[in-house]
């Protein structure tokens, strides 16, 4: 094994930042209204420096830029970096190279939750505080919460394993409440199932100022937790022997990870494999140390969901291909990967 140097390189931070740059201005210019791509970037230019350019574009042609690309990509690089930094989070607290936000029952819980507002139409999922949103988010925290109680019930502290088995039967648990109420409203199945497939689709600004406040506490608050995730990587013993109280400290990271996974599940649905994609691949670029994989893994989340979001939007001849189909395509073959990897050490 190559023993790389512990902490973030500048260069590293540098270059992933180059990335999401060039991620963002590729899908600001490209979609499927006929747009001119110079004047886009124009246009683009005027509006975030204090310059005078004038872009040439009509006023259809600057709301399409300003209130549907760039909102769509602020949201993708949100979305992204909140699930790239969950997964990295569980995989470290949970010792577990194969596990994603969704371990501990978050996707099942928001999918219950959403299923509840859709049969009762509460909302459609966009816009601000939509009642879709609102009930995927409690949904989703309900089922870490009644994960946690079954993983601790009868036990002051009990270990990853115990946690894993409880999200299992958690997940199982809500899953079938939601296919229950599916069958009593199958009206509604449609409208549920586009919505389980994951999207960026944004109405303005409104899911971004929704998801950015918690989002951003949490990604600052677990980017400065790679020595606490290192530690856990090597056993609860020993990290008990080092000083550390493993119990709290894996209940602050799974807390801050699964309000992350919450707020990603309520403003776009269940996007998979992103959480298992992105830490993985930062891992074999840069290093095993959670001081580097949190923070790059910030980075290249957002950067790999904002691309994908741009193949979703150009691919489809008649319709817009769902987000989570395109992270599936590529997400499928990378899970057998990491399966054979694993099998064979």
């Amino acid at each position: 094994m190559n023993v790389r140097p512990v902490g973030c390189r500048p260069s590293w931070l540098i270059g992933g930042a180059l990335f999401v740059v060039a991620s963002c201005v590729l899908v600001l210019v490209l979609g499927q209204a006929n747009i001119p791509r110079g004047a886009v970037l124009v246009e683009a230019f005027d509006r975030l420096t204090p310059g005078t350019v004038e872009s040439g574009l009509n006023p259809i042609q600057k709301s399409i830029v300003w209130s549907l690309r760039m909102p769509r990509i602020v949201l993708g690089l949100l979305v992204g970096a909140a699930l790239a930094t969950a997964g990295a989070t569980y995989q470290g607290v949970f010792r577990n190279p194969l596990a994603d936000p969704y371990l501990l029952g978050v996707a099942a819980g928001g999918g219950f939750g959403a299923t509840i507002a859709f049969v009762n139409d509460w909302g459609d999922g966009r816009g601000i505080f939509d009642g879709v949103q609102l009930a995927a988010f409690v949904g989703a925290l309900a089922s870490v919460a009644l994960t946690w109680f079954m993983g601790f019930v009868g036990s002051r502290e009990r270990g990853a394993t115990t946690l894993i088995l409880a999200g299992v039967a958690v997940a199982a648990f809500f899953t079938a409440l939601q296919t229950y109420l599916q069958q009593r409203n199958t009206e509604d199945i449609r409208e549920i199932y586009v919505w389980f497939l994951g999207g960026l689709t944004t109405e303005g600004w409104g899911e971004v100022l929704l998801a950015l406040p918690l989002t951003v506490v949490c990604i600052a608050a677990l980017a400065l937790s790679g020595r606490t995730l290192d530690v856990l990587t090597v056993g609860d013993d020993e990290a008990r022997m080092l000083g550390m109280p493993v119990g709290i400290a894996r209940l602050l990271l799974v807390v801050l990870a699964s309000l992350l996974t919450a707020t990603a599940v309520a403003v776009s649905g269940l996007i998979s494999f992103v959480g298992l994609i992105v830490p993985h691949t930062v891992r074999m670029l840069f290093g095993s140390s959670y001081r580097i994989v949190v923070p790059m893994s910030i980075i290249f989340g957002g950067a790999f969901l904002v691309l994908c979001d741009l193949a979703a939007r150009t691919l489809g001849t008649a319709s817009e291909i769902p987000i989570g189909v395109v992270t599936a395509f590529f997400g499928a073959p990378f899970f057998v990967m990491i399966l054979r990897t694993t099998a064979t050490r």
